[in-house]
């Protein structure tokens, strides 16, 4: 039977593949529309103790301008020959204050990158959680991935 226009058809909920431990996984299935993604607010914002600096640092998760925009100056910095800033880029997007306002801009990554590197690590690993950024992410946007490290030369 053809469908109808304007009437919606009842589909299966998906398949959570999540941990059948994780609450979020047994919260109820919903089927969400344009409005609903559109208004529901979904950055994270969580805290990160920095010891080498005595005090937290609020970092937010990054929307999709943002890590375009560090996919962006990332892939840029390695076409000129290097990667510098990976860490302090990712930080002045990510960092913030308790209800989500930068702290910084694109004008402070160089005095960020001379900055406790391992500081930066820790806001740096938090922003990567927070965003769904991988290591294989990383390595890809680095020049790193393992179609780049074979060697097709054939001189040994």
């Amino acid at each position: 039977m053809p469908e109808e226009k304007g009437v919606c058809r009842q589909v299966a909920p998906p398949v959570p593949d999540e941990d059948p431990d994780d609450a979020d996984a047994q919260a109820p299935v919903v089927q969400l529309d344009r409005e609903a993604i559109l208004g529901v607010e979904d950055r994270v914002i969580e805290p990160v103790r920095v010891p080498e600096w005595n005090g937290i640092v609020y970092v937010r998760s990054l929307n999709g301008v943002e890590r375009d925009a560090w996919e962006d100056a990332i892939t840029k910095a390695r076409e000129k020959g290097g990667i510098k800033g990976v860490l302090a880029r990712l930080v002045v997007l990510a960092a913030c204050n308790e209800q989500g306002g930068a702290l910084f801009t694109r004008a402070d990554v160089d005095a960020l990158n001379r900055k406790n590197c391992k500081a930066l690590g820790r806001i740096f690993t938090k922003a990567r959680q927070l965003s769904g950024i991988t290591e294989s992410d990383i390595e890809d946007l680095a020049g790193n991935s393992e179609s780049d490290l074979s060697d097709d030369s054939g001189s040994d």
